[in-house]
């Protein structure tokens, strides 16, 4: 596992804003949305069963990590629409256990299990215009990695300059607390499988390519993944 001390993964990633009531912080969900939010999330009522998951085990299984080295919230899971929870599904492949698929037009990362099987998860994927396709591999992994915006970034957002060296990892820092770094032919592609603590964010085409899970759902796969894990990604 590695703490990264700089990185520039922000070339692929979307637009940054800051905070207006809170100054000097990014906004995560503006960063990754920029102006081209369009949210299709939705809600939950009541208490019974949805999607096969209640209420209550969904709270569960995306509930607070107070043990992080930044305490990470629990999500409000009446933002995410029940079918990108987490789960088991049958999924058949030739890829071996362990490989990574994403499969950005149905806004699902899978995990290969074997014998028919994966892990789901719901995710935001690259908006119209920045998907992309074909295979890759972790070439490293970060745990609260700092985040460096481009000088393209800058240039059309100069209140970014702040950031020019660098911005800690953090509850704010767009990377979150999970990234896996894709590589492809021992070049590092600048694209990113990361953290993404906006859950209306699951679901939806937001980013520059990049494509992000739930902290809880994220800190699941790293947790699971080796360097040099093979990553597919599928055509939209």
């Amino acid at each position: 596992m590695i703490t990264d001390g700089g990185d520039a993964d922000s070339g692929k990633m979307n637009e940054i804003a800051l905070r207006g009531p809170r100054a000097g912080l990014i906004d995560r969900r503006s960063f990754l949305v920029g102006s081209a939010l369009s949210l299709g999330a939705l809600g939950l009522a009541g208490c019974g069963t949805v999607d096969g998951m209640s209420l209550a085990e969904a709270k569960k299984l995306y509930g607070p990590l107070p043990d992080e080295k930044f305490p990470i919230p629990g999500v409000d899971v009446s933002k995410v629409n029940p079918k990108y929870y987490r789960r088991t599904v049958r999924y058949d492949t030739k890829e071996e256990a362990g490989t990574i698929i994403v499969d950005p037009g149905n806004y699902y990362v899978y995990r290969v299990e074997g014998e028919g099987s994966a892990t789901r998860y719901g995710a935001n994927v690259g908006r119209a215009g920045f998907l992309w396709s074909g295979d890759a591999y972790v070439g490293r992994k970060s745990e609260w990695a700092t985040w460096t915006p481009p000088k393209e970034m800058i240039q059309r957002q100069p209140e970014a300059a702040k950031y020019a060296r660098g911005m800690p990892g953090g509850l704010d820092n767009p990377l979150g607390a999970r990234t896996l770094h894709l590589y492809q032919n021992g070049a590092y592609t600048l694209y990113t499988i990361y953290a993404t603590s906006d859950p209306e964010s699951i679901g939806s085409g937001v980013t520059s390519g990049c494509v992000g899970l739930l902290s809880q759902d994220m800190i699941d796969l790293y947790a699971r993944t080796p360097v040099k894990t093979k990553v597919v990604v599928l055509p939209a």
